[in-house]
């Protein structure tokens, strides 16, 4: 059954109203459930970006919990709203690939759209209701009608050309951190990493291990390879980002 938190994970920024009418709308109904700021700040339509980031985390909450997961370029079009559940928890998403991570097993419904729904605001009048009716535990077939056919867009997977392991980029983070999809025990002891045919070096345990300024490698805190600037940026140093070769 739900429990008593509901995550929000958007590209609305602060600055404007939209997360406030989102968290007025959830909090309509008498659910007490806690409201958890993921993330406002996934660049604008980046579905990959938040689709990387709820795989990072949805899963450390506890279970009952219910993800609030809206980037939505698509908003207002023929594209479906979703509502899913996964190993007891229990998600809202346009149907564009944001909920890719979840396991083959979820189940997912497909959620109306209200006539009176804002066709540029489904956040607000579609959304943040079915999920404010999980936290109450309504059912979620009760929500919509049930589908099998969910839109998934996995993030790229990495290669092996030879004796080396060939990523990407698929993340950049504020600090200008760059986020592999390499994991860290594919690469072998001592092995030199490479981004863009820069050479970063051999994996570090942590940033102080290098001078203020300097590149280098580590395995991160999501378990695969990153590249970083101590005290700097390495997208802004390598002028690289999303989608830049990483070899290991």
């Amino acid at each position: 059954m739900p429990g008593d938190i509901i995550t929000l994970l958007t590209d609305f920024g602060t600055a404007d109203s939209y997360v406030a009418e989102v968290k007025a709308a959830l909090l309509s109904q008498p659910h007490g459930a806690t409201l958890v700021d993921i993330t406002h700040e996934v660049p604008p339509g980046d579905v990959r970006a938040g689709q990387y980031i709820l795989s990072r985390v949805w899963h450390r909450f506890p279970t009952g919990t219910v993800h609030f997961v809206v980037v939505d370029p698509g908003v207002g079009t023929s594209r479906r709203a979703l509502a899913a559940e996964a190993d007891d928890h229990y998600f809202v998403a346009p149907d564009n690939g944001l909920l890719s991570p979840l396991p083959e097993t979820a189940r997912f419904v497909e959620l109306p759209v209200p006539l009176s729904a804002s066709p540029t605001f489904h956040a607000r009048d579609v959304f943040a209701p079915a999920a404010a009716q999980l936290a109450i535990g309504t059912a979620l077939t009760h929500l919509g009608k049930s589908i099998t056919d969910p839109h998934r867009s996995q993030l790229p997977a990495p290669r092996v050309d030879g004796l080396t392991v060939v990523g990407e980029v698929i993340y950049v983070d504020r600090f200008g951190s760059l986020v592999s999809n390499i994991a860290g025990e594919r690469v072998a002891p001592g092995v030199r990493i490479k981004v863009v045919g820069t050479d970063v070096g051999a994996l570090r345990r942590t940033y102080g291990d290098v001078e203020p300024g300097q590149l280098l490698a580590y395995v991160g805190s999501g378990g695969s390879v990153e590249v970083a600037v101590r005290g700097g940026s390495a997208a802004r140093l390598l002028g690289v980002g999303v989608g830049a070769e990483v070899r290991a």
